[in-house]
């Protein structure tokens, strides 16, 4: 007699669901322990790297001409008459809350000030790390493909250079010749004084609220200052992008698989992108991410020059005025931007890579 249950090879095993969303839970609550000793070990290596150096945050505050009862009651506000151990844990509490303390350069809240700065950083090194991928990756397959012609001479001067020239001298050439001498781009700024403050700020990001506002003019105008410090930094990234992709694509080349591709007849541009190249996206995702995370802490140079209003400038001007508290605040931010950037490209190994799933 038929019956409808199914035979027992066929069944599905008991408890496997069970068991795949303890493992999720478990993976999971790794990541997250992961994150929050991460967390922990950047907040006390900022705290205590701040407590070192040669800056007395009071003095800062109140002066050196200040009296010392004055001088005294402000280390008391600052807490900083306390044991350095109850500094650490009163800060990382008030971290926690989102408190980074005021700043003695602007007197407002150092997060307030870096909701403000951080935006014009990452627009900035976000459109130079897409014009490093775009114009490095290809570059990187090419010099491997004609290895040894002067092609491949060619980036890999190109790539040396990168390395070489300083990001202060080519950024003050770049003004002097697109900006003073061909015009061919605006000048120092994020947009022209005429234009400054007449976008209301939805996302930080001057290209985005300026169409979101409709204002097409300060959407050109915002770009003709952006191009040329965002390619100087996307110069840099494709110098660093293009020898590690040329790197990774030669020793592939150099498989066996390859060799039968060929063999096989495959066109040039198959074997190149669709056999050699996928094999070496997991370790690009890392040098470009990397990349884009040495851009968003490393651009100090360049937005000085540019008078650009970023974190790179924020964080200068706090240095110059002993701020300690705007120094810890955007180097925390800094350092939680490369957790970030890090926990992101090891979740596109997942997705990329099936060994790792």
């Amino acid at each position: 007699m038929a019956t409808d249950t199914p035979f027992p090879e066929t069944a599905p095993k008991r408890g496997s669901g069970a068991k795949r969303t303890r493992k999720a839970a478990f993976h999971l609550g790794g990541i997250a322990l992961s994150l929050i000793v991460t967390l922990l070990g950047l907040i006390a290596i900022t705290f205590f790297i701040g407590r070192v150096v040669p800056i007395d945050p009071a003095l800062a505050v109140v002066g050196d001409r200040a009296p010392k009862a004055v001088y005294e009651a402000a280390r008391v506000q600052l807490g900083l008459d306390k044991p350095l151990i109850v500094q650490f844990v009163n800060y990382v509490k008030a971290v926690a809350t989102g408190d980074l303390g005021m700043s003695v350069s602007t007197g407002r809240p150092v997060l307030q000030d870096l909701k403000e700065v951080f935006p014009a950083t990452l627009e900035m090194a976000t459109l130079g790390i897409l014009i490093g991928i775009a114009l490095g990756v290809p570059m990187g397959v090419h010099a491997a493909a004609r290895q040894g012609s002067w092609t491949d001479q060619i980036i890999r001067v190109v790539g040396l250079a990168g390395y070489a020239i300083p990001a202060f001298w080519l950024g003050l050439v770049g003004l002097a010749v697109f900006y003073a001498r061909l015009q061919w781009v605006d000048g120092p700024g994020r947009v022209d004084i005429a234009y400054d403050g007449l976008v209301t700020p939805v996302t930080g990001l001057m290209l985005v609220d300026s169409l979101l506002a409709g204002e097409t003019d300060i959407f050109f105008n915002a770009i003709g200052h952006l191009v040329l410090p965002a390619s100087i930094l996307g110069f840099f990234s494709l110098a660093y992008i293009a020898r590690m992709t040329r790197s990774f694509m030669l020793d592939q080349l150099n498989q066996e698989y390859i060799t039968t591709a060929r063999v096989k007849g495959l066109p040039e541009r198959v074997v190149l992108w669709r056999h050699a190249f996928r094999p070496i996206l997991v370790p690009l995702i890392t040098v470009c991410a990397l990349s884009y995370a040495a851009l968003l802490e490393g651009s100090v140079m360049i937005e000085t020059i540019f008078s650009w209003p970023g974190i790179g400038n924020y964080l200068t001007v706090a240095l110059l005025n002993a701020d300690m508290a705007a120094v810890l605040g955007a180097t925390l931010l800094i350092g939680m931007v490369f957790i970030f950037i890090n926990k992101l490209s090891d979740a596109l190994y997942d997705v990329l890579d099936p060994r790792a799933r």
